[in-house]
């Protein structure tokens, strides 16, 4: 069963690289503050890569004039990986790239996608969260193959 609305988020450690890898548990993100998550297969994915990414980056500022202290991209990729898409997509220092490796996170929150017949292995459903304090607000999960709720767009309109 996945996470639901009302839920705390899991305790994990996620990682991003700040001078070398540097672990973060999910405490340290989300404890008394209102953050926005949201999730990709993976990092250089065409869609994450042209649509997801992208539009929360732009949207950035409104998302935050709306009160939410923090915006983080998770993918189960690693730190390294984090970085490279994190550079070559021009992404603010403000958007918070996590790396969840071994997808260990991604698990508790039941919103694993086994995507193996891809040569892909288990990876991250497409979703966008918004947590207050660590307990789940908002959740939007998107259909196989779709990019409709988990947008920017889609989650300003919803803050």
């Amino acid at each position: 069963m996945s996470i639901q609305v009302g839920d705390h988020l899991p305790e994990a450690t996620l990682n991003t690289l700040n001078n070398g890898v540097q672990s973060l548990s999910v405490q340290e993100i989300f404890a008394g503050k209102k953050v926005v998550l949201f999730a990709v297969p993976g990092a250089f994915t065409p869609t994450c890569s042209a649509k997801h990414l992208p539009g929360f980056i732009e949207h950035l500022a409104a998302i935050k004039a709306k009160g939410v202290d923090a915006v983080a991209c998770l993918s189960v990729n690693d730190a390294f990986v984090m970085q490279a898409w994190a550079k070559s997509q021009d992404v603010p220092e403000e958007v918070l790239m996590l790396a969840d490796g071994n997808g260990a996170f991604t698990q508790q929150l039941g919103l694993e996608l086994d995507a193996t017949a891809f040569g892909m292995g288990m990876r991250s459903k497409r979703f966008a969260l918004v947590a207050d304090d660590g307990v789940v607000k908002q959740l939007f999960v998107e259909a196989p193959g779709e990019f409709k709720v988990s947008s920017a767009e889609h989650v300003l309109g919803n803050l």
